[in-house]
């Protein structure tokens, strides 16, 4: 007779949990998603989840900053380009990238989620989003402040207009990628913004 082996329990794919979770997190908001439904969606006993990541909440707080976060990173490697038309391309382009990740490695859109409006007591969802918005916001005029400062653009150029115009063409591409537009359209929209926006830039060197 065979004697039966005691093995490790499987391990878990953290990404993909976190991934699914957020879906529920974005669908049904923090207080909407029970305990009960997140273990029976995941895989995941109780105990197990909560030796990951401590608490409900806890497992809340990393999905909003995992995805929120890549919308950061965006920025922070467009702002490191050479010149500013590039750095906004990159903004814009790596943005609808971003917005149109497929579903099987994204949870969706955290701006149109439940989850901004319903969240943990230690984490608002909304409030985080706000100073991420702002963080990106405040770097890219900082980089544009800089070209100007460089000569790259003329010394009358409104910075911080032009980093609303920036903001706001993201802000758009957004919108209509949560509406269900498809990739390549909103990259040629994206396309077109930057190449009317490289054609204002006033350019000291013009």
């Amino acid at each position: 007779m065979t004697r039966p082996t005691r093995g490790r329990p499987p391990a878990f794919d953290r990404d993909r949990v976190i991934l699914d979770a957020a879906r529920l997190f974005w669908r049904h908001g923090y207080s909407g998603t029970s305990t009960r439904a997140l273990t029976a969606a995941l895989g995941l006993s109780t105990s197990s989840l909560y030796a990951a990541f401590g608490s409900k909440a806890g497992l809340f707080e990393e999905a909003v900053r995992t995805y929120a976060e890549r919308y950061r990173e965006i920025y922070r490697r467009a702002v490191a380009e050479k010149d500013l038309p590039t750095v906004v391309e990159r903004v814009l382009i790596d943005s609808v990238h971003e917005f149109t990740q497929p579903s099987d490695v994204h949870p969706g859109c955290l701006l149109s989620s439940t989850a901004m409006t319903d969240s943990t007591d230690t984490l608002d969802a909304g409030a985080y989003y706000a100073e991420l918005h702002g963080w990106n916001e405040r770097t890219l005029l900082a980089r544009i402040e800089q070209a100007v400062q460089d000569g790259e653009l003329t010394g009358g150029t409104d910075a911080a207009a032009l980093t609303g115009l920036v903001q706001s063409v993201v802000h758009g591409l957004s919108v209509q990628a949560g509406l269900g537009a498809d990739r390549e359209d909103l990259l040629v929209t994206a396309h077109l913004a930057h190449e009317l926006i490289r054609k204002c830039l006033p350019s000291a060197t013009a």
